[in-house]
């Protein structure tokens, strides 16, 4: 059984910075795709950010030069570093690994920015 677990999140002032983690448990975190997807309250789920086995990454761009990605593959976590956080960051932030036919979801850590 996979489970995803995130932490990290919390209140912090516009220009500020929080540091996501998601760690995974289950054999498959070296070979998934690990990306972090958020919500906003009356809006859909979005991409904010995947990176792939090999450490290749993409950004959506309302985040870009902003928000980092990386990955521990020994230690099963995969991180999301934001920086510079703006109160439209405020959202639910999702964990997500998939893989070819298979995928799964964190329960989700709430970020809120104030301004």
């Amino acid at each position: 059984q996979v489970q995803l677990v995130e932490s990290g999140g919390g209140l912090v002032q516009a220009g500020g910075s929080l540091r996501l983690s998601c760690a995974a448990s289950g054999n498959i975190f070296s070979r998934s795709v690990m990306g972090w997807y958020r919500q906003a309250p009356g809006k859909q789920r979005e991409l904010v950010t995947i990176i792939g086995p090999g450490g290749s990454t993409n950004y959506a761009d309302s985040v870009k030069g902003r928000f980092t990605i990386s990955r521990d593959n020994a230690k099963n976590t995969v991180y999301l570093q934001m920086n510079s956080l703006k109160p439209e960051d405020t959202a639910v932030y999702y964990c997500r690994a998939y893989g070819d036919n298979y995928g799964y979801w964190g329960q989700g850590t709430q970020v809120t920015v104030s301004s």
